[in-house]
């Protein structure tokens, strides 16, 4: 017969032997939704497929399953009207809503006036900017446009841009626990506590732990300040162009088309999708430069190629094809009067590998706008005014696709996870060649064709001026070591930060709930025209906003099957010898460690329940173990995949995965005694 113990889940019972019953330890209902957190966990933590897309997945087996793990259809789609996933996709709107008036870039000037070239300085500015702000704008936009400015800052005076981007990532992070708006974890954490936490629990108020955020921010910019500047490692060096930075010196070259190579009547395409592992980045032809539509273009006898291949690959196509490496040509012209090809000369050649760089802004413009001899083309006597003018804006514009530089540009997190995306796919849709790929401190030269891009990496790439000025436009991509910025209506900047405060004000004062007061400010924006529909779209990481959805049904399932309650207890019994205090600070650090395998808003959802149960077996202030394990879920600093402003960093810093633990593994036991001490001192136990 079952049997029934106190929290009404049923045990089977076996009579094995006469009045010796044996039970099976876990209910059913427990074990169903511990495999499919199990299940979960590990596709959070390899992730063969993207973390939004195993968050669907979850909710789906949660509703299908739902005779075992409590949660009905209704409960299980619940996560979209969430309240705190409505108010995380009206944040990143508003968030976007302020970078459209360029305000950020403003400070950012104010940055790098104040920084000059002490790295102390440097260093101050840029968790001094970027720390306070993040709890008030999503975190994800300051550092993408930090990143190129750090950047730029950095190699201007000497300075690695390593020795800034971990501190640009951890200030950020650390910058969201200021409010209950600074990340996306403390909005979930606030309505599952609101859920679990007993009758009188309500969601956290706007400001309800920022004192506890600005000591934690504090310490944390003084620990970057001090020990952790000198363990950040300077991966990037301060000094050389962006070809030196991925050693591209002997990989990158010119050669020139012979008439009797059977390269000429090809399509660029062709050469690219050979067995050789070359790449033709550029053609120079009669003194103009081809890069727009280069892979349809075909070699003709004379044209000068920019390449890129390994010194293997270069001398057998040489000696195949029927080229001749440029420099020999100048040389052999020189020496014995050899002909260069037809509109070519050396004082403006357009590669250069020792000198052209984006860092000088090398680029160079087709052979229509200049005499033979190089120089630009004076306006004779009868050019008519009316005609230019007419023709002024057409100009501008085939200017612009005729200048060509090498540039470095940042992928950001969402679109570029999970592979979804190669070098071939990238180079069809923008029009550029890739010539080299860094994943942290690892550089990819060779055989691209098959290298599938990921968020972080940092691409090399050769472009024309209107291919980059799309980049720029592009939220998937951050172009860095920009020194031009985007044309910005300074004047939104008061209703823009009129928005942004009347938000604040309102949730502040509770006279509207965060939910409502940050849906009314995107109205605003829209209204006001600081924001189109279409930018407002662009804006919301999707990605987020279902990954919130699917994980919050996990929380149902956790308290409705009892699986909190048996862990919680299994904890308890365990840890008996150890007291409240050290029971939190060990839910802090068992947060934050489980936060690096998967997201922080799933290590929310896991988490907070099984820390409330705790808490009341013990006797204790549950709300203090909820705040232990939202600030742990929203600090994660030991590794490049446990936050995105890290992975947005991993690249650009050249960095190598350990170097994030090398620096935060410090700063997370501060962390662990700073934040349990504070929230004993601030709330009591």
């Amino acid at each position: 017969m079952p049997t029934t113990i106190g929290n009404g889940l049923s045990l089977l019972q076996f009579p094995v032997l006469p009045q010796l019953p044996v039970q099976v330890p876990v209910p059913i209902d427990v074990l169903v939704v511990l495999a499919v957190v199990a299940t979960a966990l590990v596709l959070f933590v390899w992730q063969p497929v993207s973390i939004d897309t195993t968050a669907i997945a979850l909710m789906v087996a949660l509703i299908l399953l739902g005779p075992w793990t409590g949660v009905s259809p209704e409960e299980g789609v619940s996560g979209f009207s969430n309240p705190a996933t409505l108010t995380v996709l009206a944040m990143f709107v508003l968030s976007e809503g302020v970078r459209q008036t360029g305000v950020i870039q403003i400070l950012t000037r104010k940055m790098e006036s104040f920084a000059g070239d002490s790295e102390s300085r440097q260093l101050l500015a840029t968790v001094g900017l970027s720390g306070p702000t993040a709890g008030f704008v999503n975190n994800t936009p300051i550092v993408a446009v930090l990143i190129p400015a750090v950047t730029n800052l950095a190699q201007k005076t000497g300075t690695s841009p390593s020795k800034l981007l971990i501190p640009l990532s951890f200030a950020s992070m650390l910058g969201g626990t200021l409010t209950v708006i600074g990340t996306s974890t403390n909005l979930l954490a606030s309505d599952v506590w609101a859920q679990i936490g007993g009758p009188g629990a309500e969601p956290f108020s706007l400001f309800e732990f920022t004192q506890l955020g600005v000591v934690v921010l504090a310490v944390g910019i003084v620990y970057l300040l001090t020990v952790g500047r000198y363990l950040t490692p300077a991966r990037i060096s301060a000094k050389g162009t962006s070809t030196d930075r991925f050693g591209m010196a002997d990989y990158l070259t010119d050669v020139v088309v012979h008439e009797s190579s059977e390269l000429v009547g090809s399509e660029v395409r062709e050469v690219r999708g050979g067995d050789l592992d070359l790449d033709v980045f550029q053609i120079v032809r009669d003194g103009r430069t081809v890069v727009r539509g280069l892979p349809s273009e075909r070699i003709r006898a004379g044209d000068i190629l920019s390449v890129r291949a390994s010194q293997e690959t270069l001398e057998q196509v040489i000696e195949d094809e029927s080229l001749q490496l440029l420099p020999e040509l100048v040389d052999a012209a020189a020496e014995y009067s050899e002909q260069l090809p037809e509109g070519f000369s050396p004082t403006r050649h357009a590669w250069h590998p020792t000198a052209s760089d984006a860092d000088a802004a090398g680029k160079q413009t087709e052979g229509a706008d200049r005499s033979e001899d190089g120089d630009p083309r004076e306006a004779g006597p009868a050019d008519d005014g009316a005609d230019a003018a007419d023709g002024s804006e057409e100009e501008a514009s085939t200017e612009k696709e005729r200048e060509t530089s090498l540039t470095e540009v940042v992928l950001l997190p969402r679109r570029w996870s999970m592979g979804r995306s190669g070098v071939a796919g990238f180079e069809r849709e923008y029009d550029a060649t890739v010539l080299a790929v860094r994943r942290g401190n690892e550089v990819i030269r060779q055989r691209l064709r098959d290298v599938d891009l990921q968020a972080g990496d940092v691409l090399l790439i050769q472009t024309s001026e209107d291919v980059l000025d799309r980049l720029r436009g592009d939220t998937h991509i951050i172009v860095s070591s920009d020194g031009r910025w985007e044309q910005f209506d300074r004047r939104q900047i008061p209703v823009a930060l009129g928005i942004v405060a009347g938000v604040v004000g309102l949730a502040a004062l509770e006279y509207l709930p965060i939910m409502v007061s940050a849906l009314t400010g995107v109205v605003a924006m829209l209204f006001s025209g600081i924001l189109r529909p279409e930018e407002a779209y662009d804006a919301v990481d999707w990605d987020v906003i279902f990954l919130l959805a699917g994980v919050i049904p996990l929380g149902i399932a956790f308290e409705a099957s009892g699986t909190a309650d048996l862990i919680a207890t299994g904890i308890v019994a365990a840890s008996a010898v150890l007291p409240p205090v050290a029971m939190l600070a060990t839910f802090y650090l068992g947060t934050a460690i489980i936060t690096e395998m998967v997201s922080n808003n799933a290590s929310v959802v896991l988490m907070l329940p099984i820390a409330v149960e705790v808490a009341n077996q013990l006797g204790v202030d549950a709300f203090a173990f909820a705040l232990a394990v939202t600030f742990a879920a929203s600090t994660p600093l030991l590794s490049p995949v446990g936050y995105q402003t890290n992975l947005m960093v991993y690249g650009p810093g050249g960095y190598k995965f350990t170097d994030f633990a090398r620096v935060g593994a410090p700063l997370q036991v501060i962390l662990t005694v700073v934040t349990t001490a504070g929230i004993v001192f601030f709330w009591g136990l």
